[in-house]
């Protein structure tokens, strides 16, 4: 008797052991699974404003498709490949800086006395180190020269003949100022001056704010509607690194070398693995008073609140109370993305790990 009772002991603990090895084997098989699951995703926006369905006419809206499609795709191949969060926002600003259709590099709109003046910025979210440039001339792609002001030099901002100069001694080809020439952006700017002279405006503090959301006092429904954009990126790699950029014209008309929140970082880019990755796109005067991008990470990081929520917070509430209108798309360390904007509209596109993309430009669903 006491024999079974010794043997049927024996029995169960081996079966335990058993099961309980199984439990280790599949537990570590999860986590190797789970090590192994591969998180990226990218957002893109081409500006917001006043972008409405019944002043696009469809092959418009077409060409806007196609080039945020391709913008997009651009950036999520090198993200699918393995490549950086950096080499993905460089890359994507690229495609569209090189397009008439956006207010960033070739389609760059014009300032009061007629020229194209370029703002850029690009943040690590690994290091925080940053770069920027603004009030460049002859640059064909700011975001370049940003990036290269984070990476060779001790510098974050460079501006006008110097930021040119950097350039030259990178071996940069200046472009001619007649590249970024085009025809529908200097009417833009005529009819506002136009404007302008037949009501006697005299300039002011808000004087050249048309290009995002317009000057309610002389501002007529073309140029309120003229599709202006300033664009940007952020992305999420493999390597759990996030980056944003942020690219742009500036603003029609604009004066005495404005610039906007396109270069100030925390204003109109902010990365950081910590919480998320922002690019701005908006009436840049009240971007920077409310440090559009880096409030929205310090909710996150200070408040605990999600990308979304704190997104939504600063824009449709912080931001619109001072007066100010545009958007900002974001994704943070989870690959969780957000397109907010308190305009009509903001050509925008996202695409996630499994390759699923989203491409809007309305606020209504599309």
């Amino acid at each position: 008797m006491n024999r079974i009772i010794l043997f049927l002991i024996v029995l169960c603990s081996l079966v335990a052991c058993e099961n309980t090895k199984t439990n280790l084997e599949n537990k570590d098989t999860n986590e190797k699974v789970s090590e192994n699951k591969e998180n990226f995703g990218i957002v893109i926006h081409g500006g917001a404003g006043t972008i409405l369905k019944e002043n696009m006419s469809d092959s418009l809206e077409t060409a806007y498709k196609k080039k945020l499609k391709e913008a997009i795709s651009t950036g999520y191949e090198i993200l699918k490949n393995g490549g950086t969060s950096l080499d993905a926002v460089t890359a994507t600003i690229n495609v569209m800086e090189d397009s008439p259709l956006f207010n960033a590099g070739k389609g760059a709109v014009f300032t009061h006395e007629g020229r194209n003046e370029l703002d850029a910025s690009i943040m690590d979210g690994a290091t925080l180190n940053a770069g920027a440039v603004a009030g460049v001339r002859h640059i064909k792609n700011p975001i370049n020269l940003a990036r290269d002001v984070m990476e060779k030099s001790d510098h974050v901002l460079l501006y006008g003949e110097g930021a040119e100069e950097f350039a030259r001694g990178l071996g940069y080809k200046m472009m001619d100022t007649s590249y970024f020439y085009t025809q529908n952006r200097y009417e833009s700017l005529k009819k506002v001056l136009k404007k302008e002279t037949a009501l006697h405006y005299t300039p002011s503090k808000h004087s050249g704010i048309v290009a995002e959301t317009g000057t309610e006092d002389f501002m007529d429904p073309y140029i309120k509607n003229s599709k202006f954009g300033t664009v940007g990126c952020a992305a999420l790699d493999k390597h759990g690194n996030l980056a944003a950029g942020t690219s742009t014209g500036g603003m029609t008309n604009k004066r005495w070398n404005r610039i906007g929140d396109a270069p100030i970082i925390g204003a109109g880019t902010y990365a950081n693995n910590a919480t998320c990755a922002v690019s701005s796109t908006g009436w840049g005067e009240f971007f920077i008073r409310s440090v559009v991008a880096y409030d929205i990470s310090a909710l996150m990081e200070y408040k605990g609140m999600s990308l979304k929520d704190a997104a939504k917070e600063v824009i449709q509430k912080k931001v619109p109370e001072l007066g100010g209108e545009g958007g900002i798309v974001a994704i943070d360390k989870d690959a969780n993305v957000t397109m907010e904007f308190n305009t009509a509209g903001m050509y925008r596109a996202t695409m996630n790990s499994e390759g699923e993309m989203v491409i809007g430009i309305y606020k209504e669903s599309e």
